[in-house]
């Protein structure tokens, strides 16, 4: 960050990890996120373009080692970083998990009825709430890989992509939309909408 600022090196950043997530899986989407990969990979000069992939790798491991948690959210208040969003706070994953449990009551009786559940958070942010529900369901003997659809929403599009991002990295099926909640709750753009991998599937 020494020429750039942080915030716009964790936007690009969680752009473009979204980005080689979706191109993997989204064919129909292709073309426009790789073009929004490279106008943003072009900001940079050769030597700091080989950092984002070792990032990425950093956010791998940290999930892999410990799955239930906000990492990229926790990361982002840590440094400091809601302040360039209008004073963004995200909810601390220790309430998030309460939150979750107060809503896994009748899961199976649920699931045995519809064969799946939906989960949203209009609201998502970096996706704390949603990555506490899945746990939250996985202890209650739901295998929220395949009996759980998540759906999120955002209005920022870094803080949806960080949701994005770590839905996909713990193989939660859904999807997630940028946009207003409130005025546009069903996307009319289809761009907006990011798929995660174990959606296709």
């Amino acid at each position: 960050t020494y020429k750039h600022q942080s915030w716009q090196v964790w936007s690009d950043f969680n752009l473009m990890a979204a980005c080689a997530i979706s191109n993997r899986f989204d064919q129909a989407r292709f073309e426009e996120r790789e073009k929004m990969y490279m106008d943003r990979i072009a900001r940079y000069d050769e030597k700091e373009r080989q950092v984002f992939p070792e990032l990425f790798a950093i956010v791998v491991e940290a999930l892999d080692d410990n799955p239930e948690q906000d990492f990229l959210g926790n990361l982002f208040m840590q440094l400091e970083l809601g302040n360039h969003w209008k004073g963004q706070f995200f909810t601390p994953y220790n309430l998030c998990q309460v939150m979750a449990e107060m809503q896994t009551g009748k899961l199976q009786e649920m699931v045995a009825q519809k064969g799946y559940i939906g989960v949203n958070d209009p609201a998502c942010g970096a996706g704390a709430t949603l990555i506490a529900f899945a746990h939250a369901a996985m202890a209650k003997g739901i295998n929220y890989q395949q009996q759980v659809l998540f759906v999120a929403q955002d209005i920022d599009q870094t803080a949806a992509l960080m949701c994005y991002i770590q839905l996909s990295l713990l193989g939660c099926p859904g999807y997630v939309v940028i946009g207003d909640t409130l005025s546009q709750p069903v996307p009319k753009d289809p761009s907006s909408i990011w798929y995660t991998p174990l959606y296709f599937s």
